[in-house]
């Protein structure tokens, strides 16, 4: 039996997290501090758009409703899931920049009183929401880099999806997906990979949540400056623009083979939509598309590529994230004749 000090306080406190179990993290070291510039939170690129608008988390905590399981089970609301991370991750890291949201598909409804009411004549104060989707980031303020003529920030953050919890059961584990990477500054791409995203996770409480967090945040910090330098390194392999046009066949080819054979060839995500917009970044983009004089090289087709996968659904985004640094990685591999898992398909 478990002893009491060990149990979750369970008296809650808006905007912050219920459970305060620190797992040991009463002592924080924090990392090396360069100088950092202040992020601009209101002039730059949204790290995703899609359908998704941006909100405050105080929004989120004054304005929002949680939704309940079937039992009338309370759920982690999103703005206690931000804050279990949160925690976790100034502990490990240091000191974070304030949280940037992001949301979509509005649960739209009404207080008891309005539901005689016109839709037009509804107050604010008798409208109800919750947001299904939410994605949100922040950054490492001690850990500013700069690589391949780019400034890149440490980024911690997570994305929850209402619609892969069953809500209409009883009260069972909720899913969550934690992410820590590099992020560059200039258009607020994401660089994810295999080792900075939890996947998906599956908790009970607050206390769940910022114990994977703390599993994969000590996992990563270690190695945080060798995943920073596989990135770097991707600026020193060149593509041509035949071999860029072959690759861009293949991946159109691949959505259309057969399932049986799709499978023969590495795993690839994005879909026909966002292969259209990595083409149209690679020709128009001012910072990483083709320039004259210049090499093109898989440092480009990573952040082309992660630019396209922008328009994905929040839940979808993460993993497509990682999947196109995990190509930007596997073409550089076979272009240097070093492939071992069938990248070089995509330049035959």
């Amino acid at each position: 039996m478990k002893d009491k000090s060990d149990k979750a306080v369970n008296e809650p406190i808006t905007g912050e997290i219920i459970s305060e179990q620190t797992f040991g993290l009463d002592n924080p070291k924090n990392a090396d501090v360069l100088d950092f510039e202040d992020w601009d939170e209101d002039n730059h690129p949204n790290f995703i758009e899609s359908n998704t608008s941006a909100i405050t988390l105080e929004e989120l905590t004054e304005h929002n409703i949680i939704p309940t399981f079937s039992d009338n089970s309370l759920t982690i609301s999103h703005q206690n899931f931000i804050g279990s991370v949160h925690k976790v991750a100034e502990q490990v890291f240091g000191e974070l920049t304030t949280p940037e949201l992001r949301v979509s598909h509005p649960i739209i409804g009404r207080i008891p009183s309005a539901q005689h009411k016109k839709a037009s004549e509804l107050l604010d104060n008798e409208k109800t929401v919750f947001y299904q989707r939410l994605a949100w980031c922040c950054h490492v303020k001690s850990l500013t880099r700069y690589i391949n003529g780019q400034t890149v920030n440490l980024c911690i953050g997570g994305v929850r999806a209402y619609n892969e919890d069953k809500l209409y059961n009883r009260q069972t584990a909720m899913k969550f997906k934690i992410f820590v990477g590099w992020q560059v500054r200039v258009c607020s791409n994401l660089i994810l990979t295999c080792d900075g995203n939890s996947g998906t996770i599956e908790c009970m409480t607050e206390a769940d949540i910022m114990q994977k967090s703390l599993e994969l945040f000590s996992s990563f910090n270690p190695h945080k400056e060798d995943t920073l330098r596989l990135l770097e390194n991707l600026q020193s392999t060149p593509i041509t623009e035949t071999q860029f046009c072959t690759i861009i066949g293949r991946l159109r080819l691949l959505q259309n083979l057969p399932i049986n054979e799709q499978k023969l060839h590495p795993s690839v995500t994005i879909g026909d939509q966002a292969v259209n917009a990595l083409v149209k970044n690679a020709v128009s983009d001012p910072n990483f598309g083709f320039t004259e004089g210049e090499d093109y090289t898989c440092w480009n087709l990573l952040q082309n590529a992660n630019e396209a996968i922008k328009a994905a659904y929040i839940d979808r985004w993460l993993d497509r994230n990682q999947n196109c640094t995990d190509f930007a990685i596997g073409i550089q591999k076979a272009i240097n004749g070093e492939d071992t898992e069938g990248y070089s398909w995509f330049l035959n």
